[in-house]
């Protein structure tokens, strides 16, 4: 990003429905936009919100500065009148939506976005490539914090993606539940916490193994994570304990058959008398290779790749509609898309998830009448957890959802939504959402 806008962060048929319905006068009719998803990734029973935060900040840079005018003006993309009214652009509506780090599932009004076509429609792109991208991962992330039972799970995939995906891919892990990220800009931007020792390039840089290890540990002191299996890895621990003694921190593995090898590796340490150094595995991990590894003395994994990726499911699956729009009369008409396979339901919104008398969630309900912000029908049902709260009002970010305090306020959220679900939301296997949207 040059200039520090996220105008251009999309599509260009945004900007030329505009244009279009500013020449008809269509441009100003109030409208409300919502971001869904049909469905779930196969297999998932269900997903996490996240990068809403971020968003929200997206949408307050939103602006077109003269670079960006120009480039338009050049590729003739829009008329000059429409230049004139990007110019002046700013999102002055309001945004509700469920809080980052709550569970959804086929059919909850993720985003509600209203305001004038013209301003909601320009940020369809934007909403999108953030929220389907950070959500899966968030959900994928979730998945391997589930089955590693409590052990701690950092996050380092930033050389599987694009530099920008590495932060926000890093962002959105550390919300589902991981503990720390290697990206640096990632603990910078949202206060995440860093990690990381050295590669196996820093040992071959060295004439032997044990120059290598002795080298990081006089910078970096015995608490230091080793990385043992440049070469063979049953000498690698032992000279690993050689060199910083029975109180180092811990051993990495990055190869081998895992549940054979860290078992070996507990068992030497334990032999050398190095019974509280840790052992921590890194070798293309997900959420199945995890689970496989409950049972091995592993105490704690780094995940690069599959996190980085969702885990098969690089895109949430969202879609942004227009599902309502002010009538000549002044009321609201419901509008909805009826294409085979893309049926989507119309009218304004709110939502609400039915827990059982052991707080645990049965049910997600979708109430369609006076939408987010009217007066809810489940208000007085002790049973109903509401779940659409205001994000920003009059263009203004609500600023408990944005920045570092954003980003614990949504990972605290997670471990407490997390607690809600059924057991049967953690099982690996094909299945369903486990539990089913009702409308009302």
């Amino acid at each position: 990003m040059t200039t520090g806008s996220a105008a251009l962060f999309t599509d260009r048929y945004e900007l030329t429905m505009v244009d279009a319905a500013l020449l008809d006068g269509t441009a100003h009719r109030e409208s409300l936009f919502e971001a869904f998803a049909r469905r779930l990734p196969e297999g998932r029973r269900y997903g996490v919100v996240a990068g809403t935060g971020r968003l929200l900040e997206l949408i307050e840079r939103f602006r077109f500065g003269d670079e960006e005018l120009d480039f338009l003006r050049e590729q003739h993309v829009v008329r000059d009148e429409t230049l004139d009214w990007l110019a002046d652009y700013r999102f002055s509506g309001d945004i509700w939506g469920y809080r980052e780090g709550e569970a959804y599932f086929p059919g909850s009004p993720l985003l509600t976005i209203r305001a004038s076509f013209a301003e909601a429609v320009m940020l369809e792109t934007v909403v999108l490539s953030v929220l389907n991208y950070d959500s899966s991962v968030a959900s994928a992330a979730a998945r391997m914090v589930s089955v590693a039972l409590g052990r701690p799970i950092a996050e380092m995939g930033s050389r599987r993606t694009n530099e920008g995906s590495a932060i926000a891919a890093a962002r959105a892990a550390y919300i589902a539940g991981f503990d720390a990220t290697s990206n640096l800009e990632a603990g910078r931007s949202w206060g995440i916490p860093t990690m990381g020792t050295a590669a196996h390039a820093f040992t071959l840089l060295h004439d032997s193994e044990e120059a290598a290890f002795r080298a990081q540990v006089e910078a970096l002191g015995p608490g230091t994570t080793l990385l043992v299996d440049t070469y063979d890895i049953e000498r690698g621990v032992e000279t690993a304990i050689r060199v910083a003694g029975t109180e180092l921190g811990a051993v990495r593995i990055d190869s081998g058959d895992l549940p054979t090898v860290v078992a070996a590796v507990r068992e030497q340490l334990d032999s050398l008398g190095a019974v509280r150094t840790r052992i921590t595995v890194t070798s293309d991990l997900d959420e199945y290779t995890i689970a496989a590894l409950s049972g091995a003395p592993v105490d704690a994994y780094g995940v690069g790749t599959s996190v980085v990726t969702g885990s098969g499911f690089p895109a949430a699956g969202m879609v942004f509609k227009l599902v309502a729009r002010r009538g000549d009369d002044g009321e609201w008409v419901d509008v909805a898309k009826a294409s085979t396979n893309k049926l989507s339901i119309g009218g304004r919104k709110n939502a609400a998830r039915r827990l059982d008398r052991t707080r645990t969630a049965r049910e997600e309900l979708v109430f369609v009448g006076d939408g987010p912000g009217g007066e809810a029908e489940f208000a007085d049902d002790d049973s109903l957890r509401p779940l659409m709260v205001p994000l920003m009002r009059e263009g203004r970010a609500d600023a408990a959802y944005t920045g570092h305090a954003g980003v614990q306020a949504a990972r605290a959220h997670r471990a407490e939504v997390m607690q809600e679900l059924p057991i049967e939301a953690f099982r690996l296997g094909r299945g369903e959402a486990v539990i089913p949207t009702s409308y009302r």
